[in-house]
């Protein structure tokens, strides 16, 4: 037992985030949001060998078909997130019933639409996938823009046709908005688009993996 739990926090330290959160959907499929049925095969079946001895190759696969997932559900992806447009903006809230910011917003419709868990903040979010020109965005792509004299201070998704959907502020609710604005195009930050690496920090990703352990334990007293 002491050597499971050290070889996977070894694991949890180096793997990409979308690995970890991966793999911890795959052996607990009931805290993803889509039925196990619409899942691509790869993500929810577990190898006939040990996860660990499968090593670098399986991460590998684990990895490519998430960011496949993640693509071939972008049209999913928006209408999810369409549905939520005018829930009220509301700071640190996590859940439409209560509100949302804005990367609460993106991190609600990525969790509930893929079962893919994004970091909490948007800085953090920003070093998930890999950085992306704005002539190469396409549907579902993370935006970032520069709204409180902070880089990547705000984020929402690209939708298409230079327009992409986001909780903006205080006294505003979910809505799409235009790049091309005076305003949105002045502050746009980069872009990313999630492949199923990241660039975040051992206490980043630490975090990360406490908010599914959360989940697990959350889904258990159900």
């Amino acid at each position: 037992m002491h050597f499971f739990k050290v070889t996977f926090n070894r694991i949890v330290k180096q793997a990409p985030l979308a690995l970890v959160t991966a793999l911890i959907f795959c052996a607990n499929p009931v805290l993803a949001a889509d039925p196990v049925t619409e899942a691509p095969k790869e993500l929810v079946e577990i190898p006939k060998e040990s996860m660990f001895q499968a090593g670098k190759s399986y991460f590998t696969r684990v990895s490519d078909r998430l960011a496949d997932s993640v693509t071939g559900k972008s049209e999913e992806l928006i209408n999810r997130a369409m549905v939520v447009i005018g829930v009220r903006y509301r700071w640190d809230a996590e859940l439409p019933q209560s509100g949302l910011d804005g990367s609460s917003f993106v991190s609600y419709v990525f969790k509930d639409k893929l079962g893919f868990l994004l970091p909490r903040k948007s800085t953090q979010m920003s070093r998930v996938g890999k950085p992306i020109t704005r002539d190469e965005l396409q549907p579902g792509d993370l935006v970032f823009f520069n709204t409180m004299r902070l880089t990547f201070s705000h984020v929402g998704i690209y939708v298409g046709d230079n327009k992409f959907i986001h909780s903006p502020s205080k006294g505003t609710s979910v809505r799409v908005d235009d790049l091309g604005s005076l305003y949105w195009d002045k502050r746009f930050d980069g872009a990313r688009r999630l492949d199923g690496s990241d660039d975040l920090g051992d206490s980043e990703r630490q975090e990360l993996f406490n908010e599914v352990n959360k989940l697990k334990r959350k889904s258990r007293s159900l």
